[in-house]
């Protein structure tokens, strides 16, 4: 390649990137505010298809009856009172509503919905661990 022609190429990239044209290349999350007793929480990525304790592998698709789930909170609205950012939650994936936000899947509950919390925090609570 040519003196000329990096010269041109480096000064081309520096122009794209001084115009604010790089800016689709690196995505700036937006901040999210969760209204009343609502939770945004995201499954963790392998919640696809599990193996059994004797190593059968049971596809994503196959249903079982009334299993709940575990996720972990990412928002919480102004009203939630016992969980917080970061927390695993337990609840029934039957009672949730899902959501898409630039381009990763999200569950919106509501706090009432949730059956059990992990967390790191000693709230005075049963003294049971997860």
């Amino acid at each position: 390649m040519s003196v000329e022609l990096a010269t041109f190429i480096s000064i081309l990239y520096q122009t794209w990137q001084n115009n604010n044209y790089g800016r689709s290349i690196v995505s700036t999350k937006q901040p999210i505010s969760m209204t009343a007793d609502r939770l945004l929480v995201q499954l963790p990525q392998g919640e696809g298809e599990r193996r059994s304790k004797s190593g059968i592998l049971i596809p994503a698709t196959a249903q079982i009856s009334k299993r709940l789930v575990w996720a972990e909170v990412v928002a919480i609205g102004p009203n939630v009172r016992t969980i917080h950012m970061g927390d695993q939650v337990l609840f029934n994936p039957e009672d949730r509503f899902e959501v898409n936000v630039q381009g990763e899947e999200y569950l919106i509950l509501r706090e009432r919905d949730v059956h059990a919390v992990a967390s790191d925090r000693m709230d005075g609570g049963t003294g049971l661990y997860l």
